[in-house]
């Protein structure tokens, strides 16, 4: 006689520490951005038309014709030492200081290069210190780790670093401190020079690793940028940077930068996690660098979201009620804003008018951002940013 057994439910045999985390956030923002019938603030995407497609086109059509077959196979877990070296000397132009040789690795993406400093240093209960918001993949990856993440006050010129050493000063003891010190998501400003004077002194006192996201470094719409941190202070940084919003991100590559000790520790994780990152997409970021052409579509691409930013404020200035406040970029895809009303139940009602935007709260880990809301207006049509504004307005009226 066949036994049937119990029916089981999957989820009861998940990891403990996967249950109750927010970890669709990034997914839902994936499907929001994919509704046509949606004019989406929600998802910080790069606008395609800054796509390299004729660029990389002609790229791969050289490297066939020279009948070069390298980047269809397997690349060494560090990266390509070409495109390494690309990298490296894009660093050094940009940032003023070089990584050596074994302080570089080319990885998937800047969420792979988090993803691997948590494997890297995180046992559960340990403490990561992040800004307050922050990005909520790091949240996500942090707390995969089963790490305690804990939010430091951001205010208009960045991370508040009186805070954190009078927190310091207190007893909390980091290992890592996660920040985006350039036109950060979600908050769209940047850390004062002082500040990151300040942050890598008490890093080097206190005996943490910084981990600095420069995704949107590049994207200053003056061109400018301040110090990084990493060029400030080697001995206790690494770098997380990523080419998906200055190349574009179906090649999901990135790279992290920091002490040989750390980095080969990095490479390690990397082995057991991806092996190596696209060999394809690396010879293709590689040309694209060397030939300059990333330079000359940066240009046009901090015009194009400067002119974008220019709009949105715009169109907050003259449409959203008293009460309301937001961040003013000088780059980056973001804008912050604080309401006097519930932020989930003006994220709903949104999609109801044809609008999607991100709730405040899966930017903090504690409970924070019930009136606050994320605007992207990086891939928004400039003539659907005031349609979409007012709708928000209007909604923000009603409740």
């Amino acid at each position: 006689m066949a036994v049937t057994p119990e029916t089981r439910r999957w989820e009861e045999l998940f990891a403990a520490r996967t249950r109750g985390d927010a970890g669709d956030g990034i997914a839902v923002i994936l499907g929001y951005v994919a509704n046509p019938d949606l004019i989406s603030f929600a998802g910080g995407f790069p606008d395609p038309q800054t796509f390299p497609a004729e660029q990389a086109a002609a790229i791969l059509r050289d490297l066939v014709d020279a009948g070069d077959l390298a980047p269809f196979q397997y690349a060494p877990t560090r990266g390509l030492a070409g495109t390494r070296d690309a990298m490296s000397s894009r660093i050094e132009a940009l940032q003023g200081a070089r990584p050596a040789d074994d302080e570089l690795l080319v990885t998937s993406g800047g969420i792979e290069a988090l993803e691997l400093v948590s494997k890297s240093f995180l046992d559960k209960g340990d403490t990561v210190v992040v800004e307050g918001p922050t990005y909520l993949g790091a949240i996500m990856a942090f707390h995969s780790f089963e790490a305690q993440v804990e939010a430091v006050r951001l205010d208009d010129d960045g991370l508040d670093v009186d805070e954190l050493a009078a927190r310091l000063a207190a007893g909390l003891r980091p290992k890592l401190l996660y920040t985006i010190p350039d036109h950060q998501n979600p908050a769209g400003v940047t850390l004062s020079a002082e500040r990151r004077v300040a942050l890598v002194e008490l890093a080097r006192r206190y005996g943490f690793l910084i981990v600095e996201d420069v995704a949107y470094r590049e994207l200053g719409f003056d061109g400018s940028a301040l110090r990084s941190l990493w060029s400030i202070g080697p001995d206790v940084v690494v770098q997380a940077g990523t080419t998906s919003k200055t190349f574009c991100p179906g090649t999901r590559l990135g790279w992290a930068a920091g002490p040989a000790e750390i980095v080969a520790q990095l490479v390690s994780a990397k082995q057991n996690t991806d092996q190596c990152s696209s060999a394809l997409a690396q010879r293709l970021f590689e040309e694209y660098s060397r030939r300059g052409w990333i330079d000359e579509q940066l240009v046009r691409s901090r015009e194009l979201y400067a002119r974008r930013c220019t709009r949105l404020l715009a169109a907050l200035e003259r449409t959203m009620p008293a009460g309301v406040e937001w961040t003013t970029p000088h780059g980056g895809f973001f804008s912050w804003l604080t309401l006097p009303v519930d932020a989930a139940t003006l994220a709903r009602r949104a999609v109801d008018e044809g609008v999607a935007v991100v709730p405040g709260g899966p930017f903090f880990p504690d409970g924070r951002g019930t009136t606050n809301v994320r605007l992207s207006y990086s891939n928004v049509a400039d003539e659907l940013i005031d349609v979409g504004i007012e709708r928000i307005a209007a909604l923000v009226r009603s409740l």
